[in-house]
């Protein structure tokens, strides 16, 4: 059974069976889940299916079977959540290294964030180029970043909570991290001084690092 049979059998048991419950059960058969590549290889934006009434909504914020017949096989071991509780918190931009070096799966599911990664894949087409976005609790988007990318995010709203799946363990010896102004990105980031943790004050430009990760093709 396929991640979009999945949601077709989910659909078929609360959409009414009429002709326009079965005209809403083909569309979520055929669109479940929007998968969008991005220029950097391997980086992919998602966005779910969002089933909405006056009650509210039900999403799926993952499904492994999906995953794997979108060809995204990861096998995440480890869910995170953080909270933001101003605007300008700005975390990163963090890495782990091999033999612990992390894909990750990331939201948000309340308010807003702008979302960045840096390429630092040794013969990456796009190597030391970002990629960026807006994750939102309103546009339900995902970033699907493979293992060789910085990631970081700087919250746009009041509150923030931000979540995560990886597919390796935290490991403290493993952590890296990059400048999250380093001018050779140019990240573009909303804010100019953000609210940052010691550690993140003082991480090295991309220049300055040895980077762990080689591009695979």
């Amino acid at each position: 059974m396929t991640g979009r049979e999945i949601g077709y059998q989910w659909a078929a048991r609360f959409v009414p069976a009429t002709p326009a419950g079965r005209d809403a059960i083909a569309i979520v058969k055929e669109s479940f889940v929007q998968v969008t590549p991005t220029d950097f290889p391997g980086l992919f934006v998602l966005e779910p299916k969002v089933f909405g009434d006056h009650r509210g909504f039900f999403t799926e914020t993952y499904n492994r079977r999906l995953f794997a017949d979108l060809g995204l096989n990861y096998d995440f071991v480890q869910d995170n959540h953080a909270r933001s509780n101003t605007r300008g918190v700005l975390r990163g931009l963090h890495f782990q290294s091999p033999p612990t070096a992390q894909a990750k799966l990331v939201w948000v599911t309340r308010g807003a964030v702008f979302d960045a990664v840096v390429d630092i894949r040794k013969g990456s087409p796009t190597f030391g180029k970002w990629y960026g976005l807006e994750l939102s609790e309103d546009n339900f988007k995902r970033l699907m970043v493979p293992a060789g990318f910085a990631h970081g995010y700087v919250t746009l709203t009041g509150v923030a909570e931000f979540q995560y799946k990886v597919d390796a363990y935290y490991s403290p010896a493993h952590d890296g991290g990059l400048a999250w102004n380093d001018p050779d990105i140019g990240i573009p980031w909303p804010v100019t001084e953000p609210v940052l943790s010691g550690k993140d004050a003082v991480l090295p430009r991309l220049r300055d690092i040895d980077s762990p990760f080689v591009f695979a093709g």
